[in-house]
């Protein structure tokens, strides 16, 4: 079933399968076949499209469909086009052919999820310098033992969390601090004892969580451990912030509206990676992260990550209701 187009088939999921066929898949994303598709339903629906790049090769596309209103505030959706690598011999059908059978739903959960917020994104690179010599002595004062002290008690305090979030039913996953070992180097032969040994970590901080409290804590793993190991950051997000949730919130308000309306569960959340919506919050524009899929089983980066087709009508009707609501929300009294 990957034809361009089957007979009686909505028109909206034939434009999404001919979407989902452009190969934008890192690294080599065939950026300029998406912004193409792009700009053509730009000059179909009669919207301006800007194209703006950013680095060489890397194109952002702006459609704009002028309000009746021009006083008031603008709505911005965002999204990416490029996908992470797949492992094609992993999925059932090609990952990139828009493949539709008729299986049902794969999860029963009924409720939508809209995230007002996530986690900063903390890459840490942790280094250990100690006495170097040969592979067959008790060296004291090793990089390895030194490092070891670190990784374990890294990894103890992501136990830690873990339990918190295992034992509380009413946390998500966004809300707790999540840590992993992701890259461990040093060494130049089996029979050698390094002088230096380094491991790397994917932290991803809570919302809540003090920072600079935080960090002393990191510095704190570090000194344990003994002379000559140190840490430094890859990438260190400061800037936390908090989409209002609150009804008194004009936004929140016309956003939530909409799911009354319809009679639908919605759940916020603090998302647990990290979005462009971070760099937006950061300058007071308020943002949530949406995307209508209930009934749909996470496979985030997975293998046959799919949808299926009433969830994705489903949700463009959703999206009907609610552009409308928030593009129509009264001038604040900052905004006048």
């Amino acid at each position: 079933m990957a034809s361009e187009g089957l007979e009686g088939e909505h028109p909206s999921v034939t434009l999404f399968r001919q979407y989902l066929r452009i190969r934008t898949v890192q690294p080599e994303p065939d950026y300029g076949a998406a912004v193409a598709f792009l700009e053509k339903r730009a000059h179909q629906l009669g919207l301006s499209c800007q194209k703006v790049e950013v680095a060489p090769g890397r194109v952002v596309t702006v459609l704009t469909w002028p309000g009746t209103n021009p006083r008031l505030s603008s709505l911005l959706l965002n999204s990416h086009t490029d996908v992470v690598p797949v492992f094609k011999e992993h999925w059932s059908h090609d990952p990139f052919e828009a493949f539709k059978d008729a299986e049902g739903l794969a999860n029963p959960a009924d409720a939508f999820t809209v995230f007002y917020s996530e986690r900063s994104p903390w890459w840490v690179r942790v280094t250990s310098i100690g006495k170097p010599g040969h592979g067959s002595r008790f060296i004291e004062d090793t990089a390895a033992e030194k490092l070891h002290k670190v990784v374990s008690s890294i990894l103890a305090f992501r136990e830690k969390e873990r339990q918190r979030l295992q034992s509380n039913p009413h946390l998500k996953e966004g809300a707790v601090t999540s840590v992993n070992l992701t890259k461990l180097e040093g060494g130049v032969a089996c029979n050698v004892v390094p002088a230096t040994m380094s491991a790397s970590f994917d932290f991803r901080v809570a919302p809540d969580v003090d920072l600079k409290a935080f960090e002393e804590q990191l510095q704190g793993w570090c000194q344990a451990a003994g002379e000559g190991v140190t840490f430094e950051f890859i990438q260190k997000w400061t800037e936390s912030r908090v989409t209002s949730t609150n009804d008194s919130d004009p936004w929140w308000a016309a956003f939530s509206g909409v799911f009354k309306d319809m009679n639908l569960t919605l759940e916020p959340e603090i998302f647990p990676a990290a979005t462009d919506s971070r760099y937006l919050r950061a300058v007071g524009v308020p943002a949530l992260g949406f995307s209508p899929m209930n009934c749909t089983p996470v496979l985030l980066h997975d293998h046959d990550e799919r949808l299926h087709e009433a969830v994705f009508l489903r949700g463009v009707d959703i999206y009907t209701r609610l552009l409308p609501a928030l593009a129509s929300v009264p001038a604040l009294p900052s905004e006048s």
